[in-house]
């Protein structure tokens, strides 16, 4: 549904190739030649696999919070969500990346899903080079440490309104979440982790998950099929290496767009 898109990701991947490739000729000998391919050539694989794997789930478990179950205890959510692209965007077209800059409550529904359903409850394990004191605890040299970014994200003394409801408000204008970002500059929010070591598909991630929102958002109005109430509707989730729904979700779509639009979506 990214229409419009394609050439300018084209562009980019030969960009990021013809830097590789400099990279890789610049080398002083075979062997640091080989290792700077191995080093470099290997993570764009890694970026697209792991933001693949972030952005389904994701993009379902944010198109849940404004749409069908969800909407009806969070109907403020869904009409925000789509007078805004409403506004934004317009009826005669599809979302692209350009668009994301200016759709600000989008954004504010990603982090909030982000928040509340991280990618994953705890972050790739770290190991203390040195003894340490964190929070008044010791941390012994040689110790596996475990962030629970899932028990951050709802700590009361960073997210003091309402830590367990879904309020995308929070990162717009006076709320107590603006101006946090998920790109781990923020400790408050980690869901790709921070530092080297963060998630290197982050920004691939956050464009893809909230396009992908957008764009359910924009071109379908969704409800729940008949005989299934909002209360049927399970939020439960099964963690692995990416957090996905327990209970597959299952609604109806129906086009809110002019149908042309739809002719060369599958």
């Amino acid at each position: 549904m990214l229409a419009g898109d394609g050439g300018e990701l084209e562009q980019g991947a030969r960009r990021l190739g013809q830097v590789f490739l400099r990279l890789i000729g610049g080398a002083n000998d075979p062997a640091s030649a080989a290792a700077v391919k191995h080093a470099l050539l290997g993570h764009p694989v890694l970026v697209v696999v792991a933001a693949s794997d972030v952005h389904k789930p994701l993009v379902l478990l944010g198109r849940l919070q404004v749409e069908p179950g969800a909407r009806v205890h969070h109907a403020t959510v869904g009409a925000a969500a789509t007078d805004e692209l409403d506004r934004v965007v317009g009826a005669t077209r599809w979302v692209t990346e350009r668009d994301l800059p200016d759709l600000p409550y989008i954004d504010a529904v990603v982090k909030e899903t982000l928040r509340l359903h991280p990618v994953g409850p705890l972050l790739v394990p770290h190991h203390a080079r040195e003894d340490t004191v964190v929070a008044g605890y010791d941390v012994p040299a040689g110790a596996r440490v475990l962030v629970n970014v899932w028990a951050i994200a709802r700590d009361p003394a960073s997210w003091p309104d309402a830590p367990g409801a879904f309020r995308p408000e929070r990162f717009l204008g006076s709320g107590g979440g603006a101006g946090v970002d998920a790109c781990g500059t923020h400790f408050e929010l980690l869901p790709f982790g921070a530092g080297r070591r963060m998630c290197p598909a982050y920004g691939l991630a956050m464009k893809l998950v909230a396009a992908g929102v957008a764009n359910l958002v924009h071109g379908f109005a969704w409800r729940l099929p008949e005989g299934v109430a909002p209360e049927d509707v399970s939020m439960e989730e099964h963690f692995g290496l990416s957090t996905r729904r327990k209970v597959p979700l299952v609604a109806v779509a129906e086009p809110r767009l002019p149908a042309h639009l739809y002719a060369g979506v599958e």
